[in-house]
């Protein structure tokens, strides 16, 4: 039994804010993070917008490019954030019911820093194919928080995406063909309970963190396929900023052409848990039957959860019946002065709040 994806989508908010915009408030360069970071702006979440509604536009776009798939035979629904809008209250709950799932769909909330996306994707991928549920949803979405003046402020931005995993031949968009993780108790990014800013450990979150634990999980998911970079016509990685991805995927022997395509942090920030999946919806939107496609999650913490990708002839029927990643990236715009940032991300409160 072939198990995959049968429906993908992505949504972002259309605020963003430029890096020199953030930067002459506080007095620092911004060709330094433009040019150090290779980053050009972020996306910004208005007041109305948090992972949930982030979430539920997302697995709408899924569900548009599943087949027309019923939303009631969807068993599982796992949302994987670290800005969950409620400490003890599931976001899965409230995107099932948007999306018009029954109340025995199993939901749950997934957190590992940024490859909570992954998780939620891989159990619903492992549900599909033991077979205890007909289809399974797995969403990455983060609005996620840089203090005020901190180098996270340039990247932290928000963004889904959603997957629905399941073993329709008929309606499979690309086969799940491998999988593995690869983890370390390796705190190089935290955010203690109570407190609203994360704090980071500067230059170790690259090495031994972000480095180590994804040419782990690639090399591992390499060996156990018997494959090689120059298998793949795509790969996706984490992407914190623009230089990582790179430079992690030059280390395991990928080319720019490879990486490119999915490298979507310049134009929309970091979005945490969305920001390897929010890729590979990228790289679905142009991909061509046969396709070999490559990701790799990182969450601090660390850990990395890899998947091998092979893309169907189904691509070219569905790709279109939801607004594509570059829409979103490039023409659903609009641009905020630091002011209304700051607004909308809270870091302005008004009394009593």
């Amino acid at each position: 039994m072939r198990v995959g994806i049968i429906g993908y989508g992505a949504h972002t908010p259309r605020r963003r804010i430029k890096v020199e915009e953030i930067a002459k408030v506080w007095g620092a360069d911004a060709p330094s993070y433009k040019k150090g970071l290779e980053l050009k702006q972020k996306s910004v979440p208005a007041l109305d917008e948090d992972t949930i509604t982030l979430a539920v536009e997302a697995a709408r776009n899924a569900l548009k490019r599943s087949g027309g798939i019923d939303s009631r035979d969807i068993g599982a629904v796992y949302v994987g954030s670290e800005s969950h809008p409620y400490a003890v209250k599931p976001t899965g709950v409230s995107v099932a019911e948007a999306i018009g799932a029954t109340p025995d769909c199993h939901c749950a909330d997934f957190e590992f820093a940024c490859k909570a996306g992954s998780e939620g994707m891989f159990v619903a991928y492992g549900l599909v194919k033991a077979g205890l549920i007909k289809y399974g949803l797995g969403i990455g979405a983060d609005t996620s928080q840089g203090a005020p003046g901190d180098a996270l402020e340039y990247s932290a931005a928000a963004g889904a995406a959603a997957f629905i995993m399941g073993a329709d031949e008929d309606k499979l968009i690309a086969t799940i063909d491998e999988s593995y993780s690869w983890m370390t108790d390796t705190p190089d990014f935290w955010r203690r309970e109570h407190k609203f800013y994360p704090e980071h450990g500067g230059r170790f979150t690259g090495e031994p963190a972000y480095f180590r634990t994804t040419m782990g999980a690639v090399n591992g998911i390499l060996e156990k396929s018997g494959m090689k970079p120059e298998d793949f016509k795509f790969a996706v990685f984490h992407q914190p900023n623009g230089k990582f991805p790179k430079r992690v995927g030059k280390m395991l022997g990928f080319t720019p052409e490879q990486i490119e395509v999915g490298r979507v942090v310049p134009l929309l920030g970091n979005t945490y848990s969305g920001a390897s999946p929010i890729g590979l919806t990228a790289i679905l939107d142009v991909a061509a039957p046969g396709d070999r496609i490559l990701m790799c999650s990182y969450g601090s913490g660390a850990g990395s959860d890899a998947f091998i990708y092979t893309v169907t002839e189904r691509i070219n029927e569905v790709r279109n019946l939801a607004p594509t990643t570059r829409w979103l990236l490039d023409e659903n715009v609009m641009y905020l002065e630091y002011g209304e940032y700051a607004k909308y991300r809270r870091k302005i409160r008004m009394r009593g709040e």
